[in-house]
Protein backbone atom coordinates (compact mmCIF):
# COMPACT_ATOMS: atom_id res chain seq x y z
CA UNK A 1 0.00 0.00 0.00
CA UNK A 2 1.15 3.40 -0.72
CA UNK A 3 1.89 5.71 1.88
CA UNK A 4 0.05 9.46 1.34
CA UNK A 5 2.40 11.94 2.42
CA UNK A 6 0.58 14.53 3.97
CA UNK A 7 0.04 18.27 1.85
CA UNK A 8 1.58 21.09 2.43
CA UNK A 9 -0.29 23.99 0.95
CA UNK A 10 1.74 26.50 -1.34
CA UNK A 11 1.93 29.73 0.42
CA UNK A 12 -0.07 32.11 -2.01
CA UNK A 13 2.09 35.45 -2.03
CA UNK A 14 1.07 38.97 -2.52
CA UNK A 15 2.74 39.27 -6.58
CA UNK A 16 2.62 42.96 -7.05
CA UNK A 17 2.12 43.16 -10.78
CA UNK A 18 -0.51 39.89 -11.31
CA UNK A 19 -4.00 40.34 -9.64
CA UNK A 20 -5.80 37.48 -7.90
CA UNK A 21 -3.52 34.69 -8.20
CA UNK A 22 -4.28 31.41 -5.97
CA UNK A 23 -3.50 28.02 -6.02
CA UNK A 24 -6.90 25.70 -6.15
CA UNK A 25 -5.44 22.72 -4.22
CA UNK A 26 -7.22 21.78 -0.81
CA UNK A 27 -10.96 21.95 -2.73
CA UNK A 28 -12.68 18.71 -1.75
CA UNK A 29 -14.47 16.23 -4.72
CA UNK A 30 -17.04 13.60 -4.19
CA UNK A 31 -14.86 10.69 -4.19
CA UNK A 32 -13.19 12.28 -0.87
CA UNK A 33 -9.96 13.48 -2.52
CA UNK A 34 -8.62 16.70 -2.89
CA UNK A 35 -7.60 18.88 -5.43
CA UNK A 36 -3.95 18.72 -4.99
CA UNK A 37 -1.51 21.77 -3.93
CA UNK A 38 0.37 22.81 -6.85
CA UNK A 39 -1.71 21.38 -10.07
CA UNK A 40 -4.12 24.21 -10.98
CA UNK A 41 -3.71 28.08 -10.20
CA UNK A 42 -5.31 30.87 -11.74
CA UNK A 43 -4.83 34.59 -11.51
CA UNK A 44 -5.54 37.73 -13.88
CA UNK A 45 -3.44 38.59 -16.86
CA UNK A 46 0.69 38.35 -16.59
CA UNK A 47 1.33 41.28 -18.42
CA UNK A 48 2.43 43.56 -15.51
CA UNK A 49 4.46 40.82 -13.62
CA UNK A 50 7.66 42.21 -12.24
CA UNK A 51 10.63 40.36 -11.82
CA UNK A 52 10.28 38.67 -8.62
CA UNK A 53 6.36 37.90 -9.99
CA UNK A 54 8.48 36.41 -12.76
CA UNK A 55 10.89 34.51 -10.58
CA UNK A 56 8.06 33.43 -8.61
CA UNK A 57 5.68 32.08 -11.11
CA UNK A 58 8.74 30.62 -12.77
CA UNK A 59 9.80 28.19 -9.85
CA UNK A 60 5.90 26.91 -9.93
CA UNK A 61 6.98 24.18 -12.26
CA UNK A 62 4.33 25.10 -14.81
CA UNK A 63 3.95 23.16 -17.72
CA UNK A 64 1.38 25.35 -19.40
CA UNK A 65 -0.38 29.04 -19.05
CA UNK A 66 -3.45 28.94 -20.38
CA UNK A 67 -4.35 32.65 -21.99
CA UNK A 68 -8.01 33.63 -22.05
CA UNK A 69 -7.76 36.86 -23.03
CA UNK A 70 -8.92 38.56 -26.67
CA UNK A 71 -7.47 40.97 -29.26
CA UNK A 72 -9.03 43.86 -27.02
CA UNK A 73 -7.37 42.40 -23.79
CA UNK A 74 -4.04 42.41 -25.47
CA UNK A 75 -4.12 45.93 -26.85
CA UNK A 76 -5.42 47.15 -23.57
CA UNK A 77 -3.17 45.22 -21.07
CA UNK A 78 -0.39 43.52 -23.40
CA UNK A 79 1.27 39.99 -23.60
CA UNK A 80 2.05 38.19 -20.67
CA UNK A 81 5.99 38.14 -19.22
CA UNK A 82 7.40 35.08 -20.64
CA UNK A 83 8.61 32.12 -18.21
CA UNK A 84 10.83 30.35 -19.41
CA UNK A 85 10.46 26.70 -20.57
CA UNK A 86 6.30 27.48 -19.89
CA UNK A 87 4.20 27.31 -22.67
CA UNK A 88 1.37 29.52 -23.26
CA UNK A 89 -1.67 28.54 -24.92
CA UNK A 90 -3.81 31.38 -26.17
CA UNK A 91 -7.92 29.98 -26.09
CA UNK A 92 -9.90 33.91 -26.62
CA UNK A 93 -13.30 33.35 -24.36
CA UNK A 94 -16.04 35.93 -24.90
CA UNK A 95 -15.01 38.83 -22.61
CA UNK A 96 -18.35 40.15 -20.72
CA UNK A 97 -17.22 43.66 -21.83
CA UNK A 98 -16.39 42.65 -25.13
CA UNK A 99 -15.05 45.53 -27.43
CA UNK A 100 -12.78 48.34 -27.64
CA UNK A 101 -15.35 50.87 -28.13
CA UNK A 102 -17.44 49.60 -24.40
CA UNK A 103 -13.97 49.86 -22.63
CA UNK A 104 -13.17 52.89 -23.71
CA UNK A 105 -16.98 53.60 -22.33
CA UNK A 106 -15.91 52.01 -19.51
CA UNK A 107 -12.97 54.13 -19.02
CA UNK A 108 -13.82 57.84 -20.80
CA UNK A 109 -17.43 57.97 -20.85
CA UNK A 110 -19.27 60.58 -18.77
CA UNK A 111 -22.13 59.70 -16.16
CA UNK A 112 -24.72 60.20 -18.30
CA UNK A 113 -23.38 57.03 -20.92
CA UNK A 114 -22.32 55.20 -18.03
CA UNK A 115 -25.98 55.16 -17.18
CA UNK A 116 -27.17 54.42 -20.64
CA UNK A 117 -24.98 51.48 -21.00
CA UNK A 118 -24.77 49.81 -17.56
CA UNK A 119 -27.89 51.59 -15.61
CA UNK A 120 -30.78 49.71 -14.83
CA UNK A 121 -29.68 46.60 -14.17
CA UNK A 122 -28.00 46.81 -17.74
CA UNK A 123 -24.29 45.69 -16.29
CA UNK A 124 -25.79 42.57 -14.58
CA UNK A 125 -27.64 41.50 -17.32
CA UNK A 126 -24.78 41.94 -19.71
CA UNK A 127 -22.78 39.67 -17.58
CA UNK A 128 -25.12 36.93 -16.58
CA UNK A 129 -25.55 36.66 -20.69
CA UNK A 130 -21.86 36.51 -21.31
CA UNK A 131 -21.56 33.69 -18.76
CA UNK A 132 -24.34 31.82 -20.16
CA UNK A 133 -22.67 31.74 -24.03
CA UNK A 134 -19.68 31.16 -22.40
CA UNK A 135 -21.18 27.64 -21.45
CA UNK A 136 -23.46 27.41 -24.34
CA UNK A 137 -20.74 28.23 -27.55
CA UNK A 138 -17.22 27.69 -25.88
CA UNK A 139 -17.53 24.15 -25.64
CA UNK A 140 -14.89 23.14 -28.08
CA UNK A 141 -12.78 25.69 -26.28
CA UNK A 142 -13.58 23.90 -22.89
CA UNK A 143 -13.22 20.37 -24.00
CA UNK A 144 -9.92 21.26 -25.50
CA UNK A 145 -8.58 22.83 -21.81
CA UNK A 146 -9.44 19.66 -20.09
CA UNK A 147 -7.74 17.35 -22.97
CA UNK A 148 -4.95 19.17 -22.41
CA UNK A 149 -5.54 18.93 -18.42
CA UNK A 150 -5.28 15.49 -19.00
CA UNK A 151 -2.55 14.64 -21.36
CA UNK A 152 -0.06 17.05 -20.17
CA UNK A 153 -0.33 20.11 -19.60
CA UNK A 154 0.07 20.04 -15.36
CA UNK A 155 0.79 22.15 -13.52
CA UNK A 156 -0.66 24.67 -14.88
CA UNK A 157 -2.21 28.27 -14.55
CA UNK A 158 -5.43 29.76 -16.43
CA UNK A 159 -5.67 33.74 -16.69
CA UNK A 160 -7.86 35.66 -18.54
CA UNK A 161 -7.63 39.96 -17.39
CA UNK A 162 -9.37 40.09 -13.92
CA UNK A 163 -8.98 36.38 -13.46
CA UNK A 164 -12.70 35.88 -12.37
CA UNK A 165 -14.76 35.73 -15.52
CA UNK A 166 -13.66 33.31 -18.32
CA UNK A 167 -10.55 31.69 -15.97
CA UNK A 168 -12.92 31.27 -13.44
CA UNK A 169 -15.37 29.68 -15.83
CA UNK A 170 -12.80 27.50 -17.03
CA UNK A 171 -11.61 26.64 -13.49
CA UNK A 172 -15.40 25.91 -12.84
CA UNK A 173 -15.29 23.51 -15.65
CA UNK A 174 -12.11 21.76 -14.69
CA UNK A 175 -12.96 20.83 -11.10
CA UNK A 176 -16.51 20.07 -12.15
CA UNK A 177 -14.59 17.50 -14.50
CA UNK A 178 -13.05 15.93 -11.30
CA UNK A 179 -16.04 15.55 -8.77
CA UNK A 180 -15.85 19.16 -7.04
CA UNK A 181 -18.99 20.29 -5.89
CA UNK A 182 -20.72 23.02 -7.25
CA UNK A 183 -20.93 25.09 -3.81
CA UNK A 184 -16.67 24.30 -3.36
CA UNK A 185 -16.50 25.61 -6.62
CA UNK A 186 -18.82 29.08 -6.03
CA UNK A 187 -16.57 29.60 -2.71
CA UNK A 188 -13.12 29.67 -4.25
CA UNK A 189 -14.89 32.19 -7.69
CA UNK A 190 -16.30 34.44 -4.72
CA UNK A 191 -12.53 34.90 -3.58
CA UNK A 192 -12.07 37.47 -6.48
CA UNK A 193 -13.77 39.61 -4.92
CA UNK A 194 -11.36 40.26 -1.53
CA UNK A 195 -9.81 43.37 -1.56
CA UNK A 196 -6.32 42.62 -2.64
CA UNK A 197 -7.65 40.28 -5.69
CA UNK A 198 -9.71 42.83 -7.71
CA UNK A 199 -8.80 44.14 -10.70
CA UNK A 200 -8.26 48.05 -10.37
CA UNK A 201 -10.83 49.96 -12.21
CA UNK A 202 -9.09 51.99 -14.34
CA UNK A 203 -10.48 55.54 -15.57
CA UNK A 204 -9.09 58.54 -17.07
CA UNK A 205 -11.15 60.67 -15.26
CA UNK A 206 -10.09 60.20 -11.78
CA UNK A 207 -11.10 63.16 -9.58
CA UNK A 208 -13.96 62.66 -7.20
CA UNK A 209 -16.82 63.27 -9.69
CA UNK A 210 -14.71 61.03 -12.53
CA UNK A 211 -14.60 57.93 -9.44
CA UNK A 212 -17.96 58.52 -7.19
CA UNK A 213 -19.79 56.32 -5.58
CA UNK A 214 -22.48 56.28 -8.51
CA UNK A 215 -19.71 55.63 -10.57
CA UNK A 216 -18.23 52.51 -9.06
CA UNK A 217 -22.09 51.41 -8.20
CA UNK A 218 -22.48 51.10 -11.73
CA UNK A 219 -19.00 49.77 -12.86
CA UNK A 220 -19.73 47.16 -10.18
CA UNK A 221 -21.19 44.33 -12.05
CA UNK A 222 -18.33 44.22 -14.49
CA UNK A 223 -15.44 43.95 -11.66
CA UNK A 224 -16.83 41.53 -9.22
CA UNK A 225 -17.63 38.40 -9.16
CA UNK A 226 -21.31 37.57 -7.99
CA UNK A 227 -23.16 34.64 -7.51
CA UNK A 228 -25.67 34.95 -10.04
CA UNK A 229 -23.46 34.90 -12.58
CA UNK A 230 -22.27 31.91 -11.92
CA UNK A 231 -25.36 30.35 -11.12
CA UNK A 232 -26.26 31.61 -14.35
CA UNK A 233 -23.66 29.08 -15.58
CA UNK A 234 -25.00 26.07 -13.50
CA UNK A 235 -28.51 26.40 -15.17
CA UNK A 236 -27.18 26.90 -18.00
CA UNK A 237 -25.56 23.25 -17.84
CA UNK A 238 -28.91 21.72 -16.30
CA UNK A 239 -31.08 23.58 -19.17
CA UNK A 240 -29.28 22.34 -21.75
CA UNK A 241 -27.42 19.03 -20.64
CA UNK A 242 -29.60 17.63 -17.58
CA UNK A 243 -26.83 17.85 -15.22
CA UNK A 244 -22.85 18.27 -15.29
CA UNK A 245 -22.41 14.67 -16.23
CA UNK A 246 -23.79 15.43 -19.95
CA UNK A 247 -22.76 18.67 -20.36
CA UNK A 248 -19.01 16.98 -20.20
CA UNK A 249 -20.03 14.02 -22.44
CA UNK A 250 -21.85 15.26 -24.78
CA UNK A 251 -21.05 18.94 -24.83
CA UNK A 252 -17.62 18.57 -23.92
CA UNK A 253 -16.52 15.11 -25.56
CA UNK A 254 -14.84 14.09 -22.47
CA UNK A 255 -14.58 9.98 -22.03
CA UNK A 256 -14.93 8.36 -18.78
CA UNK A 257 -11.14 7.46 -19.86
CA UNK A 258 -10.39 10.96 -19.73
CA UNK A 259 -11.86 12.32 -17.01
CA UNK A 260 -10.54 9.54 -15.26
CA UNK A 261 -6.89 10.76 -16.55
CA UNK A 262 -7.92 14.39 -14.95
CA UNK A 263 -8.49 13.10 -11.70
CA UNK A 264 -5.01 11.03 -11.71
CA UNK A 265 -3.80 14.38 -12.64
CA UNK A 266 -5.25 17.35 -10.47
CA UNK A 267 -6.68 14.91 -6.70
CA UNK A 268 -4.40 13.84 -4.36
CA UNK A 269 -3.98 10.07 -3.99
CA UNK A 270 -6.44 7.53 -3.32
Amino acid sequence: MTQQLPQTPSTEPELAGVRNFRDVGGLPASDGRRVRYGRLYRSGHLAGATAEDAAFLGGLGLHTVFDFRNATDLKLDGMDVELPGVRNVNIPLTDPADGTEFWQMVRDGNMDELRGILGGGKGTDRMVASYRSIILDRTAEHSRVLHALAEDSVPALMHCAAGKDRAGLSIAVSLLAVGVGREAVEADYLKSNETHRRYRVRRSDTSAAGMSPEVMELLSPLFGAHSEYLAAAFDTIDQTWGGTDRYLSEGLKITPETRERLRERLLDEA
